[in-house]
This record gives C-alpha cells, sequence and structure tokens, in this order.
C-alpha cells in the first residue's frame, strides 16, 4: 500500500467525522432531538421544551467537546458508576502509554526505519508504507538496537502505568464498597439447586436448612416463583398505559394515518396480540406466591455481611451440585427469567456456547480472508481478471485497497455484538452485569482473533486453506507479517476507529427511530423505548483491539501511532460525553472490567515481545534477541505479581472491612432497618401495586437547557418522573 492510499482513507474519515460531529452539535440543540442526546438527563428530571427559533440552535459549535473535558472524575463516578471511572481509565491509561511511546518512536525509530536502506526514495505520497517499518532495516542492521530500546521504553512505560491504575482503581473499588450506602445485595445469598424433599416446599426445606445450620446468623428468604403469566399481563398493561398516555379521551387519535390519512384508533384488543394473556385467565390463576410455583432457587438474607460471605464460601452438602450459594446482584441486576433454569444445565450450556461460539469464528473467516484479499491488488487482479482495467485507475486502487477493506470487515463485526450476547444470554447468567461482562469477553476474543491474527495470517482467499497446516510456523509468519499488515491496521484504526466514535455521538438507530416517531407517525410525546446502558460489552473490546494493535505495531510500524493516539483523545472526549447525557446506570459491577482490561494490556506486550524476537531473529541481530527474552520473563512475572496483589479484591470482599461495616451499622442503629428492606428489596412481585398510567400531560419543570441539570440531581427534585423503558443496549 502506498502512502496516497492511506491519505486517500484519512482524507474520507475526516471528512465524514467532520461532517457527523458538526452535524451532532446542530441536532443535539433541537428541542425533538432532546430523548436521542439527553436521555440520562431526562430520565432523571423532566424538561419542558423550548421550540423558539434563534440562530444559534442552527450553527454547530464545538461546546459540547469543553463540556465533556471539564467533567470532573467525582462526577463521572457519581453519574455511571464505578465501571464508567474505570472506562475513562483505560482510555486515560492508553493516551498515556502511546504518548511515551510515540516521542520516542516517532523520532527515533521512524527515521531508522525510513533510511534502514540505501535505496532511492519516491515522493512521500509515492512512497509504500513499508519503507516506514521494520521491513526496510537490512539484515544485521546496528541500528537495530533502537528498536530493542524501544521496545524496553514501552514494556516499562505500560507495566509502570498498569501498577498505578490498578491500584488506583482497587482503593475507589474498596471505597465503592464501604463509602456507598447500605446495600441489600450485601446481606444477600442466592441459593439455587435446591434438593426436592417429598411432602416439603422449596420453601420448607431452606428454612429447615438454614434455621439448622445458620440458626444465629439466618434473617429470613425470599423464593423464586415461575411467573411468565405475570409477565405477560404487566407487558399488556404497559401496552394499555401507552396508548392511555398517548390518545384523547374519547378513544379516537384525531391525527392522521401517514399513509391512508384516515383517521386511526388509539385502542386495541389486546388479548387477540400474539403473546398477550388470554380471556382463560381467572383471578384465582393469579396466586403465584404458591408451592406448585416455586423454582429449586431462593434469596437468603443473612443479619450480617460477613455471616452472607461465609455461607458463599463453604460448600454447604457433599454434593456440590446442590444447596449451591453465591452472593446476591444487586435488586435491579438480577434476570429474574434464567434464575428458573435447573443448575444442572449450567455447564451444558457453557460447553454449547462456546462450541457456537467457535462456529461462528470458523464461518467469520470468510469475510475477513476476502478483505485481506482486496488489500493486495496483484493476487486480486489475478483472482478476478476482469478487474485488472478498473484497478489500474489510481483513485479506484486507492480506494480499493486503502478505504474499502476496512469499510467491509467494520460492517460484518457489527453483526458479532448481538450473537455474542445472545450466547451469554443462553449460558445462563443471573444478572446482567455478569452477562454483559462474558460478552465482553467473547467479543474481545473473536475481536482479536478475526481481525488481528487472521487478517495478519491470511494473504488471500487462496492461500488461506494451507496457512493453518503448521501451527508451530505461526510465530515465524506473525514475525514476518506484522511489518507489512501494519498498512492495513492504519485504515483499520481510520474507519473503525474514527468513524465509530463519529456513529456512536451521533446514536444514528435512535436518532432515525425519533424522527419517525416524530415527523411521520406524528407522535410528538418524549416518553422513549430507547434509553440504554453503557454498551460496556462492545466499546471495551474495541478499545482494547486497538491496544493490542497499537503495542505490537509501534516498534515495527511506528506510522500507525498518531492516528491511534487521535483515536483514544477523541474517545476520551465523546464517551465522557455519553455518559453525562445519553447512558443512564442502571446497576454497577465495581470495576470488574479493569482486570480484563490488565489481561488484555499484559497479553499485548507478551505477544509483541514474542513477534518482536522473531523479528531480531530473521534480521539476525542476536544482540537484540538476547535482551528480549529477559523482558519477556520480567512482563510475565510483573503480571503475576498484580495477580497476586490486587485480583483478590475484585474476587472477595475482605472480613475485616465487612466485620467493621457491620459493627458500624449495629452502633448506628441502621442494622435493623436494613432488615426490614431485605424482603421488599428482591421481592419478585411487589406487593404495593405499582403506579403504570399518569393521567394527563407530563408535568413541566422550569428546566429548560439539559445541560444545565447539574450531575446527581434526583428525580425526587422534580415535579413529576418521565416514564421510561430502560433497555440495556446490544
Amino acid at each position: 500500500m502506498e502512502v496516497g492510499a492511506l491519505l486517500t482513507s484519512a482524507g474520507i474519515n475526516i471528512a465524514l467525522c467532520a461532517v457527523l460531529f458538526s452535524l451532532y452539535s446542530i441536532l443535539r440543540k433541537q428541542p425533538s432531538n432532546k430523548i436521542v442526546y439527553f436521555g440520562r438527563r431526562l430520565a432523571s428530571v423532566c424538561l419542558r421544551s423550548d421550540d423558539h427559533f434563534f440562530l444559534e440552535r442552527f450553527v454547530p459549535s464545538p461546546s459540547w467537546l469543553l463540556r465533556a473535558w471539564e467533567a470532573s472524575e467525582d462526577e463521572i463516578l457519581a453519574i455511571g458508576g464505578l465501571d464508567a471511572v474505570v472506562f475513562q481509565r483505560l482510555l486515560i491509561f492508553s493516551i498515556r502509554a502511546f504518548s511515551i511511546v510515540a516521542i520516542f518512536c516517532i523520532f527515533v525509530v521512524l527515521p531508522v526505519n525510513y533510511y534502514g536502506k540505501d535505496m532511492q526514495h519516491k515522493n512521500i505520497p509515492s512512497e509504500s508504507l513499508e519503507v516506514f517499518s521494520i521491513e526496510n532495516v537490512k539484515s544485521n542492521s546496528r541500528w537495530l538496537w533502537t528498536h530493542c530500546f524501544g521496545l524496553y521504553i514501552m514494556s516499562i512505560a505500560a507495566c509502570g502505568l498498569l501498577y498505578f491504575e490498578y491500584k488506583r482503581i482497587a482503593k475507589m473499588r474498596l471505597a465503592h464498597v464501604t463509602r456507598s450506602p447500605p446495600n441489600p445485595s450485601h446481606f444477600t445469598v442466592l441459593v439455587r439447586s435446591i434438593p426436592w424433599t417429598p411432602g416439603q416446599s422449596y420453601s420448607d426445606s431452606v428454612k429447615r436448612f438454614f434455621t439448622d445450620y445458620y440458626g444465629s446468623d439466618y434473617l429470613s428468604h425470599q423464593m423464586v416463583y415461575e411467573c411468565s403469566i405475570l409477565h405477560k399481563l404487566m407487558r399488556d398493561a404497559e401496552k394499555v398505559c401507552h396508548l392511555i398516555k398517548t390518545g384523547p379521551m374519547d378513544g379516537s387519535d384525531p391525527r392522521p394515518c401517514c399513509f391512508c390519512a384516515s383517521s386511526t384508533t388509539s385502542f386495541k384488543i389486546l388479548s387477540r396480540e400474539s403473546g398477550s394473556v388470554g380471556d382463560g385467565i381467572s383471578f384465582t390463576d393469579l396466586n403465584l406466591a404458591s408451592p406448585e410455583n416455586e423454582c429449586p432457587s431462593a434469596f437468603v438474607f443473612f443479619k450480617t455481611r460477613y455471616a452472607a460471605v461465609v455461607a458463599t464460601r463453604m460448600l454447604q452438602t457433599a454434593n456440590p451440585m446442590l444447596w449451591v450459594t453465591q452472593m446476591a446482584p444487586e435488586a435491579q441486576d438480577i434476570l429474574w427469567s434464567n434464575l428458573s433454569i435447573p443448575y444442572r444445565q449450567m455447564w451444558l450450556r457453557k460447553i454449547a456456547t462456546i462450541l457456537a461460539s467457535a462456529v461462528f469464528m470458523f464461518i467469520f473467516l470468510v469475510p475477513v480472508t476476502f478483505v485481506q484479499g482486496l488489500t493486495q491488488l496483484d493476487k486480486l487482479s489475478r483472482t478476478f481478471p476482469f478487474l485488472k482495467g478498473i484497478l489500474k485507475k489510481e483513485i479506484i486502487s486507492h480506494v480499493v485497497t486503502g478505504y474499502l477493506p476496512s469499510v467491509i470487515l467494520m460492517l460484518f463485526l457489527y453483526t458479532v455484538p448481538p450473537m455474542m450476547m445472545l450466547f451469554s444470554s443462553v449460558e445462563g447468567h443471573v444478572s446482567r452485569s455478569r452477562r454483559k461482562r462474558s460478552a465482553c469477553v467473547k467479543i474481545l476474543y473473536f475481536t482479536i482473533w478475526n481481525v488481528f491474527f487472521v487478517n495478519v495470517l491470511s494473504g488471500s482467499v487462496i492461500s488461506q486453506l494451507s496457512l493453518f497446516t503448521s501451527v508451530r510456523d505461526i510465530p515465524t509468519e506473525l514475525a514476518k507479517a506484522i511489518p507489512s499488515q501494519a498498512t492495513f491496521f492504519m485504515t483499520y484504526a481510520l474507519t473503525s476507529g474514527w468513524a465509530s466514535l463519529a456513529c456512536e455521538v451521533m446514536q444514528l438507530f435512535p436518532l432515525l427511530c425519533n424522527l419517525i416517531k416524530k415527523f411521520i407517525l406524528l407522535d410528538s410525546e418524549d416518553s422513549s423505548y430507547w434509553l440504554m446502558t453503557f454498551p460496556y460489552h462492545t466499546e471495551v473490546p474495541r478499545v482494547l483491539l486497538f491496544g493490542v494493535i497499537g503495542f505490537t505495531c509501534a516498534v515495527m510500524a511506528p506510522l500507525i501511532l498518531p492516528f491511534l493516539l487521535f483515536y483514544f483523545a477523541m474517545a476520551y472526549l465523546v464517551y465522557r460525553n455519553q455518559i453525562l447525557n445519553v447512558y443512564l446506570k442502571i446497576y454497577d459491577s465495581g470495576g470488574q472490567y479493569w482486570p480484563i482490561v490488565h489481561n488484555t494490556t499484559i497479553f499485548s506486550l507478551v505477544l509483541t515481545q514474542i513477534i518482536a524476537l522473531g523479528v531480531f531473529g530473521i534480521k539476525e541481530s542476536p544482540i537484540a534477541s538476547g535482551f528480549t527474552i529477559p523482558l519477556i520473563i520480567s512482563t510475565l512475572l510483573f503480571n503475576e505479581y498484580c495477580r497476586q496483589r490486587f485480583l483478590p479484591a475484585f474476587r472477595k470482599n475482605a472480613a475485616q472491612v465487612l466485620i467493621e461495616m457491620d459493627r458500624r451499622d449495629e452502633d448506628s442503629g441502621t442494622l435493623r432497618e436494613i432488615h426490614q428492606q431485605l424482603q421488599s428489596a428482591y421481592s419478585q412481585m411487589p406487593l404495593a401495586p405499582r403506579k403504570l398510567c399518569d393521567s394527563g400531560k407530563t408535568p413541566q419543570d422550569k428546566v429548560c437547557d439539559p445541560e444545565a441539570v447539574k450531575p446527581g440531581v434526583e428525580a425526587s427534585e422534580c415535579n413529576a418522573v418521565c416514564d421510561y423503558k430502560i433497555e440495556e443496549s446490544t
């Protein structure tokens, strides 16, 4: 690939980003789009619409970038929780690490690569990108020590920053446990696989078991019920509520239909809709809290946090498949439907999802190898002779090799998150946060394998099948391929990195749905079904993938570093804006994403060092190879130290901390209040009926500027709270 092709890709993506960012700065000022770009603020305070015309609404402005920059970490913590702070620390770590590496590699390693061979250089736009990589350095060159020194700088900087970030986040996690308001989940244990006893209900078995063996600590319990009928009733009630709120009192809708221009009716017979509850259900069927509907799962409440933790750490019976205990998720984090899955199926479900993920990864090789074939015009012309005439045109060749491959790959990758979320749902996780972390790991493995390894190791569709016949040659193939394939990763950083940020801030799908709702269906209500939680399962793997690409290419092809640094800097601002304005925090895993970040970074460093070792061997530099081996060992030892020092704090809570919290609550008299709240916190069917429908229009608050709402404003401070359905982003 020539520099001109890279500049073509950069120009297209810069223009696209400039247009989308400018369009976003205009669309966010329109009152009709508040639900799209200020969904989180709308969920906590109702805003009155301001439809007055003024010129500033239609002029692009960078004010949103300034507001995102000025937000403090405490505001991010209060709004998005510790998971949002961890994601921001990931971006800060990436900016700092690659800034240190870029200073040395751009000013030292890059000139060494460019003048590595005695050759006649062309004009910069006509130069091949390979001359800027280590591939242009001749064998047995004395200048290879600069690459080894750059490898040491990158490894030391990354490990040092990782240590301080791990230590910082571990302290924040401890503060998250100790300083937050009393959490019912700290006193609650989820018990699964309760054995069936003839003549007894599951509830009686739970009470008898925990009274016998945890009599001094056991408080009470709450059974889990099979309540699919209740869920259908609630869904139908929400439909009726929505129709009542959006329609006039006489039952007819004066607004014309968009296609037939006739009046429509706001009410439907829900019992005739598919999936709704039929007429055959009587009131006696609603008595779901009965022994017949009990599942072999229950929430057991303990008097102290320490007693609950001890119960989860112990094997309850000689049969480990019975009375399985774990700390309960937060009440709003629970996936109630998965609690009825038999525990004995869990290992089968896990194996099935692993096999399904492997099959999906294998199927995905087809588009990846096709994309990689587009980057090599000579092989593409031989495979498809009818394209020779078209590919000879310079602008066409630049677009095909510099822009089209990464765009096609990015479009195919959009199918991955829904599939991995489906696989994680089938696994049977009992909490939304655990399901999302499981999907995050699957997507991370998938993208690293398909975007990085397969793109590096595959030359074309023809050579794909013969590539993996010799697995032991893969390290050598990586050492040969990384310098040359770094050009593809540069264009991928432009397309999948820069363009994805512009699409993220634009919220294209919610924006399109809102426009159809407002201007085609003529529904001016701001109640929305599209408010979402932050998509950690897609964005964490995306950022980590660019980290893997950056570490492996930084020393081999330093030209990629400016593109990655710009991506990380823009991602820092864009995601801060989204956390502040768009995404809602429903639950918080307490920073559980950081171990994933740490392990992936260590993997990236070790992979980079192994590839560098192979490259130094190919370049016949025994001194550089000898100095690389101790670096690999030191990195692995550092990872083991962090695993022993910090990782246990993310898996378990210290007994000392829990006992001190219990004593503090007991001394202050709040422990009794917590005990009274436990039963209602995990109630599957609320005792008090929820007020589903509010009569009249939504009251208007005095606030008209969404950005004027201060972080931490609660819904109770508003005159009324808007009714929204919050969906988990997929």
